[in-house]
């Protein structure tokens, strides 16, 4: 039985991960990074500290991997103040789960970005927990947080379903032993071997009700 729902962010919630891409893109070439194709798919799911060392790494970035970081999230919170790029029927998604589960959050985001789009939804008092990868040991693909997710919800991990859209998130929590629901990026679809480890896929968010986290849990209890 499902006793807590985990969210990811980027993807599920905002439709952000082709601004990532875009912003830290941005940065290298403005900087004379060796920016590649393959440099977004790298980086999904990564935690802070993960991906401002892959672009002083990687794309060659010279300065400081903090000042990487600190540069790309001015410009995200830049761009959240413009606008706020909620998916279409995400908040609608969350308040159906969070009437029936509490739920936490289980990002790649910075701290101060996840704080910033929830406070900004509208959403932050729906969920009870919210953890950044940066507070963690190890970003998506490895399952730490959402062990931490689950820690901070006082539930096993078993007994709690992922809401996922990448390939990194879905591998994470499938680590972590959580119930899987696949809503495909769209911009950066997760392969066929990946999708296999959810329990299920679903076209949009907006098909995200209860029935579809726990099949039957709509039903009145008798």
């Amino acid at each position: 039985m499902i006793g807590a729902v985990v969210f990811d962010l980027d993807g599920v919630i905002l439709d952000t991960e082709e601004l990532w891409d875009e912003v830290r893109e941005g940065l290298a070439r403005e900087r004379g990074g060796r920016w590649s194709e393959r440099a977004q798919t790298d980086m999904m799911g990564m935690s802070s500290l993960e991906w401002s060392q892959y672009m002083h790494d990687v794309v060659g970035l010279t300065d400081r991997p903090e000042e990487i970081n600190r540069e790309v999230v001015q410009r995200m919170l830049d761009s959240y103040a413009h606008r706020l790029p909620l998916i279409r029927g995400a908040v609608e998604a969350v308040r159906r789960l969070a009437a029936r589960w509490p739920l936490g959050l289980a990002s790649s985001s910075n701290r101060e970005l996840i704080d910033r789009a929830l406070d900004v939804s509208g959403l932050a008092s729906l969920f009870r927990a919210t953890v950044s990868s940066e507070e963690v040991a190890r970003g998506k693909p490895a399952p730490d947080v959402y062990f931490e997710a689950a820690r901070r919800l006082d539930v096993k991990p078993r007994r709690c379903a992922a809401i996922e859209d990448s390939a990194n998130g879905i591998r994470s929590a499938h680590a972590a032993g959580m119930r899987v629901i696949a809503i495909p990026n769209a911009a950066f679809p997760p392969p066929a071997d990946v999708l296999e480890l959810a329990h299920a896929v679903l076209r949009s968010v907006s098909g995200l009700t209860p029935d579809a986290v726990e099949p039957g849990s709509s039903r009145p209890e008798q």
